[in-house]
């Protein structure tokens, strides 16, 4: 058990990580990515989220939306007959989507509260992580890969949880590397035409390219 989550935590990290290899999150990694301290500060509100994230939708999932033995509705009803009419799974987008947007409201009160400059520097992103789809994409990919046909594999619960902690773990890692990257190229000569935007789009893509050499790891 304990190699199977090590391989998932290493496989979101860095085979399969959600930037540079699944390409989702660009917008904060791009926007946030020009100084260190604004980079850590979105990375760790990215993991919170993310874990918590893969947590709580994991139980709204495989409690009130997948049609199941477990189902909520279905045992309220009397626990006897077919399950499969409260079937929710429909709704799973737009639940997902609530549960992100609590969590970051609560992650941006904690921050303003303990560190207004932090909270200044990371902007409109901070909010923005409600509709970052590497937030949505690991919650979706969690009921995706560790449920069968609505029914929770072994482990699924702690899976779900590690992989959600896993990808925010790789998106702060992506965000560290490329502020590093994008803070010494301001001491650089960089020509014009390429200064800014262009610059740091060609470092993402020789980034993500480097990153295709974790693809034999596991």
């Amino acid at each position: 058990m304990i190699s199977e989550l090590l391989i998932i935590f290493i496989g979101v990290v860095l085979v399969n990580n959600f930037v540079l290899a699944r390409f989702l999150g660009l917008c904060p990694y791009i926007g946030v990515s020009r100084d260190l301290k604004s980079a850590l500060g979105m990375g760790l509100a990215v993991i919170f989220v993310m874990t918590m994230a893969s947590a709580v939708t994991w139980v709204i999932y495989h409690y009130l939306l997948a049609a199941g033995p477990d189902n909520l509705w279905f045992n309220l009803w009397g626990g006897a007959g077919d399950y499969s009419r409260f079937n929710l799974t429909f709704l799973r987008t737009i639940t997902f989507i609530l549960v992100i947007a609590a969590l970051v409201q609560l992650v941006e009160m904690v921050i303003l509260k303990n560190s207004p400059p932090l909270y200044r520097s990371l902007g409109i992103y901070l909010p923005l992580i409600t509709t970052n789809c590497a937030v949505l994409g690991v919650a979706v990919l969690n009921v995706d890969v560790f449920f069968r046909e609505g029914q929770v594999i072994a482990g699924s619960f702690l899976k779900s949880v590690v992989q959600g902690f896993g990808a925010g773990v790789g998106f702060t890692l992506a965000l560290i590397l490329m502020s590093g990257i994008r803070e010494r190229l301001e001491l650089a000569d960089v020509p014009p035409a390429l200064a800014g935007a262009p610059i740091a789009f060609l470092v993402a893509a020789l980034m993500s390219m480097a990153f295709l050499g974790f693809t034999g790891l596991i």
